[in-house]
């Protein structure tokens, strides 16, 4: 790994984000336009955002299965608004083993429609309801401008697919799972996110309401981090997913979908990260502690390494996730440098003097420099490093939140509203109309991000076209 600067996040986030990805090694660029390659570091940190929501989705009696990569068009084409949100972006197979097939297959975008099919197999009485399935996965979605982790033609994800007998079980399992991913967001992640539902035109192909978690770059875009849609009965109508009920009636199911994908590792690279790189959350991060030994010779070496090994165990029995940094190629100085570009919560460096003093050094990776140096005891060493990456995780958490709460506003009017989407959020009251959205993205494109589910209540006047309001949305510029 180089040692030249990264750029300044200040000066040009754009490439400082770039460089970050692929020299922390979360991934690469592949041979296939559009397409990533995720690198096991990066790989380490999805397999840990996976463990912490799949906990989540299992607790509230969700299960895993797998569904087909290749879906028949004739399945997109059933639910009308659904194969129009995403023609544009379809990968379409017409040739297999050499034959031309008789239907074309297209490469999931989503799996509502396949999904849909097998339910309307599945389900046959009320007794078989609610139906609650999650898929772990990758979708193809043809993108013309990509950005590692952040918008790629291949991507990893998660999507829920739910069906319920009623119209309010369906919207209560919409909002349970948005409850699911702000907490996740918030408590795993330390991002601080907004749930709140999506305008109708920035709202899912085929969903009656989307509702989403959005979240404040360092740059002060916005980024759509989950999203989580009441379907209603339109997949149900169109795949003909029924169900006879207690008075032997049949009636059509109440759908529900909701994903987050490795775009929410692009939001904790953004909201995080500095200019020395990476900053992950404790929780999320593949390596929790990086171990330095320091020693100039053989006879301090061989003082050292003993207590390094040993810290090393009693930590990993402790279950925290530990690396022990012994390359000799390279110097203390190098090491540092690499392990904060990584975005190691925790350095623990111990040479003679520490060994010596029983205690170690540790340095935060949140706080550069001297302030986050604190030298430890050797005893009770796991409790003390508990303490530390809990006060990280939490002053990750607020130092977020500070940011983006400095940089929402309330304009008093347009003019002002479009000067603060340049750089910040808008949060205002927006009389609900197409046009008032089109032409706000239209001057400044900002879009509406989300509509709060937590309102401040009462009544206000349009910031665009001053006709009565009845509630605030959030404008802002998007990834």
């Amino acid at each position: 790994m180089s040692e030249e600067k990264l750029p300044a996040r200040a000066e040009n986030f754009s490439e400082w984000y770039n460089q970050v990805v692929q020299r922390a090694e979360l991934a690469d660029y592949a041979p296939v336009r559009g397409c990533m390659v995720v690198r096991p570091y990066g790989w380490s940190l999805w397999e840990n955002i996976q463990a912490a929501l799949d906990r989540r989705f299992k607790a509230t009696g969700h299960v895993n299965a797998a569904f087909p990569l290749f879906i028949p068009m004739s399945f997109l084409e059933k639910e009308k608004e659904h194969v129009e949100g995403f023609s544009p972006e379809l990968a379409v197979v017409t040739i297999g083993g050499g034959e031309k097939l008789e239907e074309p297959l297209v490469v999931r975008p989503t799996s509502e429609t396949i999904i849909g099919y097998m339910y309307s197999k599945w389900i046959k009485s009320y007794r078989d309801l609610p139906v609650l399935i999650n898929q772990w996965g990758n979708v193809v979605r043809w993108e013309m401008r990509t950005r590692l982790f952040l918008r790629t033609l291949e991507f990893y994800w998660q999507e829920g697919h739910t069906a319920h007998a009623t119209e309010k079980e369906a919207e209560e399992e919409t909002l349970r799972m948005l409850n699911i991913y702000t907490r996740f967001a918030v408590d795993d992640a330390a991002v601080p996110v907004i749930p709140g539902r999506k305008s109708n035109t920035e709202k899912f192909a085929g969903a009656v309401r989307s509702y989403t978690i959005e979240a404040m770059m360092g740059d002060t875009r916005a980024l759509q981090a989950g999203t989580s849609h009441n379907l209603g009965q339109n997949f149900a109508q169109a795949f003909d997913i029924r169900y006879l009920d207690v008075n032997n009636q049949l009636q059509y199911c109440w759908t529900t979908s909701w994903g987050l994908s490795t775009r929410f590792i692009g939001a904790i690279i953004m909201t995080h990260g500095d200019d020395q790189g990476l900053v992950l959350p404790p929780r999320l991060a593949p390596i929790q502690i990086v171990i330095v030994p320091i020693y100039r010779n053989d006879a301090e070496k061989a003082q050292v390494m003993p207590v390094v090994e040993r810290i090393s165990r009693e930590l990993t029995e402790s279950n925290f996730r530990v690396k022990v940094d012994d390359r000799t190629e390279v110097t203390p100085g190098f090491k540092f440098n690499d392990w904060e570009m990584r975005g190691v919560p925790l350095r623990l460096e111990i040479g003679p003097k520490d060994v010596q003093n029983n205690s170690v050094m540790s340095a935060r990776r949140d706080q550069p420099g001297k302030e986050g140096k604190k030298s430890l005891s050797q005893d009770q060493l796991p409790g003390q490093i508990a303490e530390l990456l809990t006060d990280i995780q939490a002053s990750l958490f607020d130092r977020a939140l500070a940011f983006r709460d400095a940089h929402i506003f309330d304009p008093h009017d347009y003019e002002e509203l479009k000067e603060i989407v340049q750089n910040g959020w808008a949060f205002s009251w927006w009389c609900g109309s197409d046009e008032c959205e089109a032409k706000v993205k239209e001057d400044t494109k900002a879009t509406t991000r989300c509509i709060p589910l937590d309102q401040p209540g009462g009544k206000g006047t349009c910031i665009v076209c001053g006709k009565p309001a009845e509630e605030k949305v959030y404008f802002a510029r998007a990834y």
